[in-house]
């Protein structure tokens, strides 16, 4: 099926002995189901994918599957690629990348001249490696963040984000935050609509936005290890239509107000008001991707907020959008508007 890729845009999927599988397949699969809506629409195919290696064959992934590298890095041009280049992590990005000299050289020639260069979860460090990020923000995996800081500190690391673009160079959290970055390519080249169509085929309700969290509120409490505290975020979430004081939730925690604000930051490095407004926000996000119709004031009233302003500066104050913006992006039916 060479022909369907005439003129289509070349994607070159870098792996190397014990890639992350995942994180190959999930961008391989967006930008395959791209093609199929683009020919539904009577449209060319807009991604070629090939997969590149240091040499040719099967390269071994982190599990039982094997992809097949047909370009091996060597015989492709250094000069004039007009491509997106995306370079996949691996559980053990350290000792990967002691082994791959040869890459990073390699994407050191070809990084500034690439179209895009996409690093997913801990190949952020190739991008590092070869010096690519310096001066420039990035994502990683939260468990790496820390590593990829303190050896390489000219970079700015996010730990949170799911992913980051800065100019050309393109960085991922972990795993599915892949999808999310392959999606918002997508987004770019052919419109919201058709990357909607995507995320729904492969059964991803939404994309998410490069700088929602790599954690979610609920999924946060669930890893608290203090009783008392993973309770008392419990109930924060389902009374978070309330206006919540800290004499409430010090009395439900049978505790002193300035005790449960020291044992709340020692759990989880965040105050109980931090916490609560994160809730508040992770809700409220909820509300505008999932109810179309439903007016701001009520969506404030559902998640605690006295009126319709303080909900616009929430949005303003941790995403520097407003309410509305964010619906007509990410809501249910911003494709089909």
């Amino acid at each position: 099926m060479e022909h369907r890729h005439a003129g289509a845009h070349r994607v070159d999927l870098v792996v190397y002995p014990g890639f992350k599988a995942l994180e190959a397949i999930g961008p391989m699969s967006v930008f395959d189901y791209a093609n199929v809506h683009l020919r539904e629409r009577g449209q060319p195919d807009g991604y070629a994918v090939r997969i590149v290696s240091e040499r040719r064959g099967p390269v071994r992934s982190d599990t039982l599957m094997s992809l097949d590298a047909t370009q091996a890095i060597a015989d492709i041009a250094t000069d004039g690629l007009g491509c997106t280049v995306v370079v996949v992590g691996s559980r053990h990005i350290e000792r990967v990348l002691e082994e791959s000299a040869a890459l990073v050289d390699w994407l050191q020639q070809v990084g500034p001249q690439v179209q895009r260069l996409i690093s997913l979860c801990s190949g952020s460090f190739f991008l590092a490696q070869a010096g690519l990020l310096d001066g420039r923000r990035a994502a990683t995996h939260w468990s790496v963040a820390g590593a990829l800081q303190q050896k390489y500190p000219r970079v700015d690391v996010d730990a949170d984000a799911i992913y980051v673009r800065d100019g050309a160079l393109w960085t991922s959290a972990g795993v599915t935050a892949g999808i999310d970055l392959a999606l918002a390519v997508v987004e770019e080249d052919f419109g919201h609509a058709l990357a909607l169509d995507v995320a729904r085929d492969l059964v991803m309700y939404l994309k998410r936005p490069g700088g929602q969290s790599q954690f979610s509120v609920r999924l946060a409490s669930q890893a608290t290890t203090h009783r008392s505290v993973r309770n008392i975020q419990q109930w924060i979430l389902q009374h978070l239509d309330r206006p919540l004081s800290m004499a409430e939730l010090a009395e439900q925690a049978s505790m002193s107000e300035r005790h449960l604000s020291r044992l709340f930051l020692q759990e989880c490095a965040q105050t109980p008001t931090a916490f609560i407004e994160s809730a508040r926000l992770e809700r409220a996000r909820q509300w505008l991707e999932e109810q179309s119709a439903l007016p701001l004031k009520t969506i404030a009233a559902r998640v605690g907020l006295g009126s319709e302003q303080a909900l616009r500066h929430l949005f303003s104050r941790h995403l520097g959008i407003t309410p509305q913006t964010y619906r007509e992006r990410f809501g249910s039916r911003a494709g089909s508007s």
